[in-house]
């Protein structure tokens, strides 16, 4: 049991103040309403206190108890119990088996002498069924044997309204509505006296333990069960709560949510209702009673009074937290969810949730860490805080307050383990990229995206380019200084480019030029045979690769003579390939390395987004070098000539993969007489269908201009048709002169204009412009 400070005990009443030097005056039962304590004694004594109530800093109160009256009420017996009727301002006492109405100020009886009679014990119904306001409902045990009576309570009267018989002689009661719930000689029941119904709950035994029966809620009973077990049971007879072990010995016991307190003769226990855990324990002998009024829990001894005083449900949390009990805090919270109003316990709960995170982030709790994060809507700046100079400059962000974590860096959070320090990293870069396009994140974009840059940038993450070539929100100052600072010189000209600074970016040449360098001169310092490297040297060559194939940026020529010589035939074709030497390139790929994919894969990469006569230049290239050799040999010069036959195969492969991509005219001049139709149908059938697509194509082309040409034809003749008349009156259309001669330029509006002005119109924009011209 891991304990927990729920519950303060603060006295309440003093024995001087109570009874001065009376020694053989106890303390039998009390009452809370509001401030107004009453105290019932042996010698048939009430006393009233009023309690006045002062919150100290840490959580917990002091009270200051005021005595305002005392009445002796001259039976010589014990007032054996005490209930307000707020409603009625009357005070209902127990004693010598008479209920006696009082008012609650003045402690005098009601002049009209309203009692009842016969009574053992008694239960005011807190769920009444009458409805009406001004009368409580009361349940008493009978002095008849197995006998229950329900009575209507008014401020001067009292009205008898069901007697109902019980199976066994009840010895303890509590009601809600209609329902009884009864500690009987042997067991537990549940009894609705409207109906009759009853329900049988469990067996005890009443000779070796007191019983114990406590409404709770509403249509829910808390019962003292066989084997120390607090047992939860609903009006139904079933239990919707696990029960909570406490003291076989239990004298009395209270709920104040969410916890459940019980008394025997050496402790007060404290259990969640939550989890059923024991949380607390507090020393308290010769204590005979443990009641709750409206939330304020009362222990009293045989001289005393004290108030169990709650510590606040979020400080409790807090001090779960603090010691890093993150389960039972954030069970605590959910249960505070119907003490705390909605908008606040949403704020507390989403902070109680972020802190969590935190804690299973330093424990290295990824998984834990990051559903709290989620769940708790956390600014995911929080965590970038944690590695300084993540976030840029021009960020405003600032931590929480008060503070959600102890830790002011990474560092002192792994107490400088820079192993830790990775994982929490990697972690880190997972969580932006997962959260960096949700709506939470939105308002700070900026901030989030070049946070993930820098991390990407520090640990030359394969996403860094991910991230600049799609749509990002990276701070162009901050970024550029970091990629710059960590030699990142291919994405820093993605950077520029991604801000539209695309002149920059061409200026970064000397930095292609120099990362190039890198990736060239660590491929070229590898050791052969050095253990662990071989990876290594393996990634860094397809970094190079990458670089020599996408950027244009670097020196290709410089870049050339380092190369030349070594042992690096693949990146010298792609070199060859920038200077656009294809045949080089070609020969290198498929005469000397024999890497007939990456061949093909070369004239693809080189053709993107070229012309179709540059692609089909290349694989024509290629083509010629696979049959340069001569044909494959004859069969029966076995394997004479192994890399002519490989050749052969894989110039019959480039043609039936590629027949788009050839002239069929030229390959045929090309390729030996020997091979045999099928061995080439696939190409062949799809030259043919290109040659036919096409020739279908031109028919349909020829068609639709000869349509055309005829429609033309029509209204040419439609215009000659037409007739009209030229004057010496008419005027030019454009300069609004009469026509001196029989030459003139006619459009299709019926416009005549000048010809000189026709022709000045084209050369003229600002001319008048009749119509377009025939």
């Amino acid at each position: 049991m891991m304990s927990t400070k729920a519950f303060t005990l603060v006295s309440a009443v003093e024995r001087e103040l109570l009874m001065g030097d009376k020694e053989r005056v106890n303390i039998e039962c009390v009452e809370c309403c509001g401030k107004n304590l009453y105290v019932g004694t042996n010698d048939c004594s009430i006393y009233h206190f009023l309690l006045e109530e002062q919150s100290l800093p840490a959580g917990t109160a002091t009270f200051t108890a005021t005595k305002q009256l005392h009445r002796y009420l001259g039976l010589r017996k014990p007032v054996s119990e005490l209930r307000a009727a707020s409603a009625l301002h009357r005070l209902l006492v127990l004693c010598d088996y008479s209920i006696t109405l009082i008012h609650m100020l003045s402690l005098e009886p009601v002049p009209s002498g309203a009692r009842i009679k016969g009574a053992m014990a008694l239960a005011l119904n807190e769920n009444p069924v009458s409805g009406d306001p001004f009368c409580v409902e009361v349940c008493i045990i009978s002095v008849k044997r197995r006998t229950i009576q329900v009575f209507m309570v008014y401020e001067d009267r009292v009205q008898i309204v069901r007697e109902v018989s019980t199976p066994e002689q009840p010895l303890a009661v509590a009601v809600d509505g209609h329902f009884l719930c009864l500690a009987l000689t042997t067991q537990y029941i549940i009894l609705n006296y409207s109906t009759g119904a009853a329900q049988d709950l469990f067996p005890y035994c009443s000779e070796e333990k007191r019983p114990i029966v406590k409404r709770i809620g509403r249509q829910e009973f808390l019962l003292a069960g066989p084997g120390g077990l607090g047992m939860f049971a609903t009006v139904a007879g079933i239990s919707q709560r696990a029960p909570v072990h406490w003291s076989e010995n239990v004298i009395g016991a209270a709920v104040c949510f969410p916890y459940v307190l019980a008394l025997d003769d050496a402790f007060i226990t404290v259990h969640s209702m939550l989890d059923q855990q024991q949380k607390q324990t507090l020393p308290f002998r010769e204590g005979h009673i443990l009641q709750d009024f409206e939330g304020r829990v009362i222990v009293a001894t045989s001289k005393g009074v004290y108030i169990l005083v709650p510590l606040p449900l979020e400080k409790q949390i807090q001090d779960l937290l603090a010691s890093h009990r993150v389960e039972e805090a954030l069970v605590l919270a959910k249960g505070a969810r119907r003490n705390i109003p909605k908008e606040k316990f949403q704020g507390m709960y989403r902070r109680i949730l972020q802190q969590a995170g935190f804690i299973h982030f330093a424990q290295l709790q990824f998984l834990e860490a990051k559903e709290l994060f989620r769940s708790g809507q956390l600014d995911v700046r929080e965590l970038i805080s944690l590695c300084p100079f993540l976030l840029p400059t021009s960020s405003s962000f600032a931590r929480s307050h008060p503070p959600l974590h102890e830790y002011a860096d990474l560092n002192q959070l792994t107490q400088g383990d820079q192993e830790k320090v990775a994982k929490c990293k990697r972690f880190l870069m997972s969580y932006l990229d997962e959260v960096r396009s949700t709506e939470v994140v939105r308002s700070y974009k900026e901030d989030v995206d070049t946070a993930l840059l820098k991390l990407y940038a520090e640990v030359g993450h394969a996403s860094l380019l991910d991230l600049l070539v799609s749509a990002n929100a990276c701070l162009l100052a901050d970024s550029a200084a970091w990629l710059e600072k960590h030699k990142r010189y291919f994405a820093l000209g993605l950077l520029y480019h991604h801000n539209n600074q695309d002149a920059a970016a061409v200026q970064r040449e000397e930095y292609h030029t120099r990362l190039a360098l890198l990736y060239l001169d660590a491929v070229l310092q590898r050791t052969p045979g050095a253990s662990g490297s071989g990876a290594e040297v393996m990634e860094t060559q397809a970094k190079l690769r990458r670089l020599l194939q996408k950027s244009d940026l670097y020196r290709v020529h410089f870049l050339m003579e380092r190369v030349r010589g070594a042992d690096l035939p693949m990146e010298r074709a792609i070199l060859h390939g920038k200077l656009e030497e294809h045949e080089q390139a070609l020969r290198t790929l498929a005469l000397e390395l024999g890497d007939f994919p990456a061949a093909e894969d070369y004239c693809a990469w080189r053709s993107m987004g070229r012309e179709p006569a540059y692609r089909r230049r290349l694989f024509h290239t290629l083509l010629a070098l696979y049959l340069g050799p001569g044909p494959s040999p004859p069969a029966s010069a076995s394997a004479s000539a192994p890399f002519s036959t490989e050749l052969a195969v894989a110039a019959v492969d480039l043609l039936n993969r590629h027949a788009a991509e050839f002239d069929v005219a030229q390959v045929l001049q090309l390729l030996p007489g020997t091979w045999s139709v099928q061995l080439l149908c696939p190409f062949l059938t799809g030259a043919m269908r290109d040659s036919t697509h096409a020739r279908r194509t031109a028919q349909v082309a020829l068609g639709l201009a000869t349509s055309e040409n005829l429609i033309y034809k029509h209204d040419q003749m439609k215009v000659k048709r037409s007739s009209f008349r030229l004057s010496d009156k008419q005027l030019c259309q454009v300069c609004h002169r009469p026509f001196c001669e029989p030459v003139f330029v006619r459009y299709p509006t019926g416009d005549l204009v000048h010809t000189h002005c026709a022709s000045s119109r084209h050369t003229n924009p600002s001319a008048p412009r009749p119509g377009p011209r025939t």
